[in-house]
């Protein structure tokens, strides 16, 4: 039986920006968007609604293909739908207006995510910036429209413990906040992951931000000559 096959026409944005026309939302997208899975009594905290209210935006959410849930025991657990949903929020980010910071405790929160934090699965902010910055001045990466790893840079990356192949190309991810490109892909992954590993970074309990801490300070700077921001 022949069946007509319908041919796809142009990228339906309009139904993308309804979706992240709702400050809810948004707020609910960008607390996902280290990578993390976070229960929906979480997400509305952060959203700032009620759990009901939340549970409406989730669904949303989830029809339009922008957030996953999984179920473990009775709770539910949303994530990103994946990696290219990051690389839309960060792109929509470097247009979008910042909003105002009303409070102290905004403020502080502001600072540190500029500063550090998790892009998905790799680092971002002016820390994530100097780092890739430092890669390419020393030789261990070559920029053209991505990074590449060099022979230097994969022996110096392996002898910190960090997988990268002579050869292997990561994608260069725009930075919202500082605008030029930090490290993301495979590559990226891996650095950060390292990073974590050696206690050079820590998390955030509550938020996508990512601290320095000192041991990390001095091995970015004698491991890899990055000149910390």
């Amino acid at each position: 039986m022949y069946v007509e096959v319908q041919p796809a026409g142009d990228a339906d944005l309009a139904s993308v920006g309804a979706l992240l026309a709702d400050p809810a939302r948004t707020k609910v997208l960008l607390a996902l968007s280290d990578g993390r899975a976070l229960p929906a009594s979480m997400l509305a905290a952060e959203a700032g609604v009620t759990p009901s209210t939340a549970s409406h935006h989730l669904a949303r959410l989830v029809d339009g293909g922008l957030i996953s849930v999984a179920s473990r025991g009775r709770h539910r657990y949303y994530a990103l739908a994946g990696a290219d949903v990051a690389e839309l929020l960060e792109a929509v980010a470097r247009v979008a207006p910042a909003r105002k910071v009303t409070s102290l405790r905004e403020g502080t929160r502001a600072h540190a995510l500029r500063y550090a934090r998790r892009c998905y699965d790799h680092l971002a902010g002016r820390l994530g910036v100097a780092v890739a910055e430092a890669l390419e001045r020393h030789g261990y990466v070559v920029t053209d429209a991505a990074f590449t790893v060099t022979d230097l840079g994969a022996a110096r990356l392996g002898d910190l413990g960090i997988d990268a192949r002579a050869g292997e190309t990561a994608r260069a991810c725009r930075d919202w906040t500082e605008q030029r490109s930090h490290v993301a892909g495979p590559l990226g992954r891996a650095l950060l992951t390292g990073f974590l590993d050696r206690g050079w970074l820590e998390r955030d309990a509550k938020t996508r931000a990512l601290h320095l801490t000192s041991a990390g300070e001095s091995a970015l700077r004698a491991e890899l000559g990055v000149p910390l921001p």
